[in-house]
């Protein structure tokens, strides 16, 4: 009987075959380095270049070198069976060179192939949310999960995009549905460990990231994650030797770039810390948080003429947060330059409404406005958002010309839009202060309500609410939410203990009154709401007259006149008489 058996050429076809399905199921686990090698190995056992292309070019996008794998992916050139991967994996790196043109014609050739697959969508989803079609973005993710109801990809997407829309709440059954699937997703996993971090639940998040630790040791992002928590936690040095486990895998990107300077300003690495920050403000100029630190690292390093340098653009401009005009202002005064000093220290005593202020300036649109062109902005942004309806730039930016019109009313219509996208922390103000200005405290309420509902550690959320307690009579709850933020991180803040120490003396608590008072005194003497606490903590307690009523004065000569400074006055008058 003759035995056949298959020829060098089968074995080797075989093989190479093989060595693909290994790559593509390394690939299925963020493996890149390990399919970039199964991969060249199958090219040595006689793969052609067509067979491979999609996969080495995705090889190289999960190692995020987009160099190589355009050298891949550029062409085009596929085998009939791996064109879909090849054309996602070709929109994927379009998308993430910011070519998003280019990325949707690939996106289109996928589809051609096949367009019930879920996890195409969603890539098609995270174009559109990057391209600003953000309407365009969640209807892709319901499609995908239409498509597939368990696809963990769609499910993840569908979880970021309701963590924008609702809230850090509404986000973790979604992450965790998807973690039922598969519950050694890494993406996910993360996703979930952030959103947990950032709802406060410390100690659940920690357990998350040990759990990617153990699925894929040493990644970056696990360790970044728990670098943040070590932060928030005051513990810099254990977040500063977590960051470098990351091995600067990550030092592209801003929040990490802003968390190493924070980290090394806590280590007195003055110079280090300017340095990480200066390179974050060239990515993002108008990085409120980041200047506020960068002023800081450069005072403490005794660089006290270059801070007064550093910030001349921002401070002729109107701009600068009352922190960093305050840290200028010591630049000043160290310099012997006192009347420049206090200048800056009298506009960083300025009380700031307790309602978000919209500003022209920064955009087009604002510079309008600052020109005293209303209509001419108005009817710019409002023919923008009409060719381009699904752009929540446009519907906010819609909303703070409106608001800045006075048509409050109108500015929370399209601001309502825009939160049917995401809301952020600076859009929930913007929204508040529309109600509160159109008169609809109950809507204020609502709204606060159910942003906190799903961001309970919302610090501008806590002050709206105390604000709308002290508005309904309710002292007591205004009183223990402002006491709150003051011992978890707000005792520093002026206009809060400022705040507290009034509502403290109007409930006859003169020494607590006192005590927040003088420490609002301390940090801003110029700040004429921290005067009147202080003059009504004094008449509440019946001490120091003279003091109370010189510091009543300043404050009605600062701010003007009102009930409160009015009452002290008699008060003051009846025990001289």
């Amino acid at each position: 009987m003759l035995c056949l058996s298959p020829g060098p050429g089968l074995a080797e076809g075989q093989h190479s075959t093989a060595l693909i399905a290994e790559a593509r199921a390394a690939l299925a686990k963020g493996d890149g380095i390990k399919a970039e090698m199964t991969l060249r190995a199958a090219l040595t056992a006689g793969a052609p270049r067509t067979s491979v292309a999609a996969f080495i070019g995705e090889a190289y996008l999960a190692q995020g070198n987009r160099v190589k794998a355009r050298e891949w992916l550029g062409a085009s050139d596929f085998t009939p069976t791996t064109a879909e991967a090849g054309y996602r994996a070709l929109g994927r790196l379009e998308r993430l060179d910011g070519h998003f043109d280019a990325s949707a014609r690939a996106y289109d050739k996928a589809l051609a192939i096949d367009a019930k697959d879920a996890s195409l969508w969603v890539d098609i989803g995270r174009l559109r949310y990057a391209a600003g079609q953000h309407l365009l973005a969640i209807e892709a993710a319901d499609h995908a999960l239409t498509l597939d109801p368990g696809n963990v990809a769609a499910l993840q997407f569908r979880g970021q995009l309701v963590r924008d829309r609702y809230g850090l709440m509404a986000a973790l059954p979604w992450f965790e549905n998807a973690l039922m699937r598969d519950p050694k997703d890494i993406p996910v996993l993360l996703d979930y460990a952030a959103t947990l971090g950032d709802l406060g639940r410390a100690g659940e998040a920690l357990v998350i990231t040990r759990r990617v630790l153990e699925i894929e040791a040493r990644n970056p992002r696990a360790y970044y994650l728990q670098a943040v928590m070590a932060a928030r936690a005051g513990k810099y040095e254990l977040a500063r030797g977590l960051l470098a486990r990351t091995r600067g895998k990550l030092d592209g990107e801003a929040g990490v770039m802003l968390l190493r300077g924070i980290v090394e300003l806590a280590a007195g690495n003055w110079q280090e810390a300017q340095d990480r920050l200066e390179r974050l403000l060239t990515l993002q100029p108008d990085n409120a948080r980041a200047k506020d630190v960068l002023a800081r690292a450069i005072y403490l390093g005794g660089q006290y003429r270059y801070a007064t340098l550093r910030f001349s653009r921002e401070i002729a401009r109107g701009e600068g947060s009352p922190y960093l005009l305050t840290l200028v202002a010591r630049a000043h005064e160290a310099l012997g330059e006192r009347d420049r000093a206090g200048v800056l220290l009298d506009r960083a005593a300025m009380p700031k409404s307790a309602l978000l202020q919209v500003l022209p300036g920064g955009t087009a649109i604002g510079g309008l406005l600052a020109q005293g062109e209303g209509g001419t902005a108005e009817a710019r942004i409002e023919n923008a958002q009409e060719s381009d309806p699904g752009f929540y730039d446009n519907m906010s930016l819609a909303g703070d010309v409106q608001l800045a019109l006075g048509h409050p009313v109108d500015a929370q219509a399209r601001y309502a839009a825009a939160a049917e996208i995401r809301m952020p922390e600076s859009l929930f103000l913007r929204r508040f202060q529309a109600f509160v200005l159109a008169g609809d405290l109950q809507g204020a309420n609502l709204l606060v309500r159910s942003y906190m509902l799903q961001n309970p550690t919302s610090r501008p959320a806590l002050r709206a609410a105390a604000w709308l307690s002290l508005k309904s009579g309710e002292v007591d709850r205004a009183r223990g939410i402002l006491e709150w933020l003051r011992d978890t991180g707000s005792g520093r803040d002026v206009q809060l203990l400022s705040d507290l120490a009034v509502l403290e003396a109007q409930a006859g608590n003169a020494a607590a009154a006192q005590t927040s008072a003088a420490r609002a005194y301390r940090l801003q003497r110029a700040n004429p709401l921290a005067a009147q606490a202080l003059g009504l903590s004094y008449v509440a307690g019946g001490i120091n007259p003279e003091e109370a009523r010189a510091l009543i004065d300043k404050a009605r000569t600062m701010m003007g006149d009102n009930p409160m400074l009015a009452a002290a006055r008699q008060r003051l008058a009846l025990a001289r008489g």
